[in-house]
């Protein structure tokens, strides 16, 4: 007999709830899944993929190893970001047979920076009901253990891969004033911190949060100027998949200042930087000197 099966949680009556409750048919069920540890999985999610007619998952391999976990097996198909529409008259058709059918990504919820939205948005348009199951997330995971006190966040998801392209995305997100939420990939994590460092204000705090759930979970909080040494103290911080939360801007003379910054960097890619803090003293009315400052600071970091 297992840990769990002698514990007075698995014997309280509510965990049997799940089995009574309505699951109506010719419904598309969201189902979160585990970001990692598999055991976060809910009670309502592992009645539902028992329940379904089949499975609409990222990749029918990692979901079948989920549900054999779990001592399930349903018919699976293949739903991918390459297939989102073709696989969605296919699902519609099968739930105006009346059928049941779950909808998971790999890990996490469905549509959150995962392939799912176009499908929801297709059965909604033919009129068929969408059930949500809430469950892990990400971006909340790490929310919840970063400290950065603000009632707002901001989720981008993933950056461009490109770096001019990723630089133009930081440079509208300089005056936001929520908590941001990157998603990031392991090979990439370098670029991406170089390119917050080049962007916004040393002082701003930044939480990197590395495999969520896992064996190796690591949850770090500095200020962007201490972020590079970090990821590159090390060689293992380069691996795993990454949330990254930025502090977001500051109010009022703060965000002016943020505006500046903003100026002074768009300039810089096209003057010297005298005339980029001569024009950008212009434009915001800040003072030149300390501007002219900065801009050899940017430089610096940019050479």
């Amino acid at each position: 007999m297992t840990e769990f099966q002698t514990s007075s949680i698995a014997q309280l009556p509510v965990i049997g709830e799940a089995v009574h409750q309505s699951y109506p048919t010719a419904t598309l069920y969201i189902v979160a899944t585990p970001i990692g540890n598999v055991t976060d999985i809910t009670v309502r999610a592992l009645h539902v993929l028992s329940l379904v007619d089949a499975v609409a998952c990222e990749d029918t391999r990692n979901t079948g190893n989920l549900l054999t976990r779990f001592g399930l097996s349903r018919p699976m198909i293949a739903a991918h970001q390459h297939n989102e529409r073709e696989v969605a008259d296919k699902l519609i058709a099968r739930l105006q047979a009346g059928e049941r059918i779950a909808l998971v990504s790999d890990a996490g919820t469905p549509g959150v920076s995962d392939p799912g939205a176009r499908i929801v948005d297709a059965v909604r348009a033919a009129g068929l009901r969408v059930v949500p199951l809430p469950g892990a997330s990400a971006a909340v995971t790490a929310l919840s253990a970063s400290g950065l006190v603000n009632d707002q966040f901001y989720f981008v998801g993933f950056l461009p891969a490109k770096a001019k392209q990723r630089e133009t995305a930081l440079q509208k997100l300089l005056t936001v004033g929520a908590t941001m939420v990157f998603y990031e990939a392991p090979h990439r994590i370098l670029d991406c911190v170089e390119a917050l460092a080049g962007v916004f204000e040393p002082a701003r705090q930044v939480v990197f949060a590395r495999e969520l759930t896992k064996l190796f979970e690591e949850i770090h909080r500095c200020p962007l100027s201490e972020a590079l040494a970090w990821v590159k103290a090390d060689p293992h911080r380069e691996k795993g998949e990454y949330v990254v939360l930025l502090e977001g801007a500051r109010a009022e003379g703060d965000a002016e200042e943020a505006e500046a910054e903003r100026i002074l960097h768009i300039l810089l890619a096209e003057c010297s930087v005298k005339q980029a803090a001569n024009l950008t003293a212009q434009i915001t009315g800040r003072k030149k000197n300390a501007l002219y400052d900065r801009a050899l600071e940017i430089k610096g970091q940019q050479d």
